[in-house]
């Protein structure tokens, strides 16, 4: 299969565990990374907006599935109807490969949306 899929070009993917760039998306809400191996200087958040005006915001951490290495909280924004929340955290660091990158979104206090990737 691997051999076919390669002589006709096509490209699968598993997944995570990805490098610290790239975006990833979990039903209204996307993490971004900008940095490459498992360094994250910078990550942004969106949230995308429903048809009622809500006061959106997030929380990023890193996690060994035992503790947090690192969390923040985004600041809480009153968002128009059918607009994008953005907003960026700042980890500054590199974490040990095999650590996961979350985002969670909020609308109100509702959560919409939490993705995650393993950094490699």
């Amino acid at each position: 299969m691997g051999t076919t899929a390669a002589a006709v070009g096509i490209v699968f993917s598993a997944g995570p565990p990805a490098t610290a760039d790239g975006k990833w998306c979990n039903h209204a809400v996307c993490i971004e990374t900008y940095d490459t191996g498992t360094y994250l200087g910078r990550v942004e958040v969106s949230v995308v907006n429903t048809n009622q005006p809500h006061r959106i915001s997030a929380r990023v951490w890193v996690t060994n599935d035992s503790a947090d290495l690192w969390s923040a909280r985004t600041k809480a924004e009153d968002v128009a109807k059918f607009r994008t929340y953005r907003d960026q955290a700042y980890p500054k660091r590199r974490f040990p490969a095999g650590t996961r990158l979350c985002a969670e979104g909020f609308r109100g206090d509702e959560s919409v949306g939490l993705p995650c990737v393993t950094l490699s």
